[in-house]
């Protein structure tokens, strides 16, 4: 894969995580489900809170250690952090029978796989 590939996956999931992540920071749960963010309704506020810091580190992770080469080997831990969460994502949106959300999630794990074997094994 190359790394121009790399840094494009990398640009759409950071772009989307830190989206994400300050909607998750900012907004109440009302809110959050208004604008289609279905998956924390119900959840603890801290717990949807720690969700969007969380994403925002993740999307941090993706550009930057690499882009300044410093501590490089962090780009594809956070891409792989970021596709771990996916799986629980999706298992909330489909028992919520949203097939739409759960192909999103399925679509960010390949991504964020793709992006950690590709910094781990083929490009740093």
């Amino acid at each position: 894969m190359s790394n121009s590939i790399l840094w494009i996956l990398q640009v759409v999931m950071a772009l989307s995580f830190f989206y994400s992540g300050i909607c998750k920071t900012v907004l109440s749960e009302k809110k959050l489900v208004a604008v289609g963010q279905t998956g924390v309704e119900g959840l603890f506020p801290v717990f949807i809170r720690f969700i969007g810091l969380s994403e925002l580190a993740g999307a941090v992770g993706l550009i930057l250690p690499l882009y300044f080469h410093i501590a490089p080997w962090l780009t594809p831990v956070a891409a792989l952090c970021l596709a771990l969460i996916m799986p629980f994502a999706a298992r909330i949106h489909y028992r919520r029978n949203e097939p739409r959300n759960v192909l999103t999630n399925v679509i960010y794990f390949i991504i964020g796989i793709l992006i950690a074997c590709g910094r781990f094994f083929i490009q740093q």
